[in-house]
């Protein structure tokens, strides 16, 4: 081998010298051609590498949020949730008058009843907790601790009123102490504490979700169909309560029914926080820079931010004056048209169809167009209208058709105030503390929820001295209450314009962006 290398060497230096500068020419003309083959070999890599990073990018900020499939199947799981929980909250309110017949539960004693939903969110300040455990531990979590709150809460209200409490034990310790006040109903508060706690932690929880999936997009709009899907509950128990605990013979059985579908609505929550889990893991892929995080010194700007306490301000005023109200209405229906319970809870039903229809159409309007203020302002002189009728229509006047008119127009301001005044809020706040800001509202509306019943009992009592009937009571003074609250929140929702326009908040402006 050696032999033939040489042998090659001096054959090559025995040619000329032409030769050697043809040769190599050819030498450097093939380094060159492998040099720009090679060049050209990396370039293609390098821009097929940032083709496919461009295209891999795209495709993970394509969040599940953004596909309308996804976000409005999140909404009905948490909508579901609330239409079982509002069911339960007014399960007992068309059946006033039976309980007093079964449990002897005067208009006082209801009133007080009806108040203790939100005895713990008021007084141990258990809705400002759920908001910082919604800020540090997020919706999903606390969505499956509200469910789960709930059906502990409305277990126990089941068993109080049940036969099986009668008789027993505990019925016998609870009726060695305050003994004015029913076992029955001890135990039943309780239990309507507990579930309180629940379903205001899920009340938060479902407005920070929304916020959550549809910022930036149909936020007032899927916020609307929220409540309207939440108050079609409202119409559905007005109309099944009744008539299941008339079949049954007594008023446990709606109650058992209603806890049924809190255990549904507690698997729509499981199914909710897988999806809720999918969301969180793209948007940590997509490169979404993470807000800041929560602190609880961001509480003490919510108490200082004159605005959003006109907000909470208006909140507890309107809503004082329709779910106090809620619980009142179906016997008040009874005494001003002399008829069955039944027939007046079927009058009440419709109460929520008006916003049930309207709330998603005045989202949109709110989406596209704005006039949040404004539509708080028309709300709150509707409501107040309302209750005017109620309480001075005299009663030769006040016919079905008087009594029908009245609920609907209800219905419809319950469907301007809520559809302005919850997608008002993420304006107003930072969304690091969205949720400390929605419990700090559904706090401050807590204090008049759990006020307004008991108020509105007492003066049930105290104006009808003497009266056992339960369909012998003279409402006015109470409906001139509930009329006084809307005069009020028209005033703050004169401020809140005057406020928005004069710092630019946006109030009265679209949400889509």
């Amino acid at each position: 081998m050696l032999l033939k290398i040489r042998t090659s060497f001096h054959l090559f230096e025995k040619t000329d010298h032409k030769n050697v500068n043809h040769r190599a020419t050819l030498v450097n003309f093939m380094i060159n051609m492998v040099l720009l083959t090679y060049k050209f070999v990396l370039l293609q890599q390098f821009f097929s590498k940032n083709i496919n990073l461009e295209f891999m990018t795209e495709k993970i900020q394509t969040l599940m949020r953004d596909n309308a499939v996804a976000r409005w199947t999140a909404l009905i799981l948490l909508a579901s949730t609330m239409f079982f929980a509002y069911m339960f909250v007014d399960v007992l309110s068309p059946l006033q008058s039976m309980l007093q017949a079964q449990l002897n539960w005067t208009p006082d004693i209801y009133g007080t009843f009806a108040s203790s939903e939100y005895f713990l969110n008021v007084f141990v300040f258990f809705l400002i907790f759920a908001g910082i455990i919604l800020d540090k531990m997020g919706v999903r979590f606390t969505a499956i601790l509200s469910g789960f709150v709930m059906v502990i809460g409305a277990s126990i209200k089941f068993y109080a009123v049940s036969e099986a409490f009668a008789g027993s034990g505990i019925e016998t310790l609870l009726n060695s102490f305050w003994t004015s006040f029913p076992a029955s109903a001890k135990l039943a508060s309780l239990g309507f504490m507990i579930f309180g706690c629940g379903v205001e932690m899920a009340g938060v929880t479902v407005s920070k979700g929304i916020v959550k999936w549809f910022n930036g997009k149909e936020l007032a709009l899927a916020m609307g169909i929220e409540m309207a899907i939440a108050r079609l509950g409202v119409f559905a128990i007005f109309r099944i309560s009744p008539r299941v605990a008339d079949v049954t013979g007594h008023i446990s059985s709606p109650v058992l029914f209603c806890l049924v579908l809190l255990l549904i609505g507690l698997i729509s929550c499981t199914v909710y926080f897988f999806m809720d889990k999918k969301l969180e893991k793209q948007m940590g892929e997509s490169g979404e820079e993470p807000e800041e995080p929560f602190k609880l010194s961001d509480i003490g700007k919510l108490f200082t931010s004159k605005t959003f306490l006109i907000v909470a301000g208006l909140c507890v005023l309107y809503y004082s004056a329709i779910f106090p109200f809620q619980k009142f209405a179906a016997n008040m229906l009874e005494n001003r048209l002399a008829i069955s319970n039944k027939e007046a809870s079927d009058i009440f039903s419709w109460f929520p169809i008006g916003a049930m229809l309207l709330t998603p159409l005045l989202g949109a309007f709110l989406d596209n167009k704005g006039k949040g203020a404004t539509m708080l302002i028309i709300g709150s002189v509707l409501m107040c209208s309302c209750h005017l009728v109620f309480a001075l229509v005299p009663a030769e006047q006040f016919t079905p058709f008087i009594a029908y008119s009245a609920i609907l127009v209800l219905g419809i301001s319950f469907s301007l105030v809520p559809a302005a005044l919850w997608p008002s809020v993420p304006k107003l706040v930072e969304n690091r503390y969205l949720g400390s800001a929605y419990s700090v509202i559904f706090w401050i509306q807590n204090i008049g929820l759990m006020a307004f019943p008991m108020l509105i009992g007492w003066s049930l009592q105290m104006t009808n001295k003497g009266v056992l009937d339960p369909k012998g009571y003279n409402y006015t003074v109470p409906m001139l209450i509930f009329a006084a609250l809307g005069v009020l929140a028209f005033v703050l929702a004169i401020w809140l314009k005057a406020e928005d326009k004069k710092k630019g908040y946006g109030v009265e402006l679209p949400n889509k962006k």
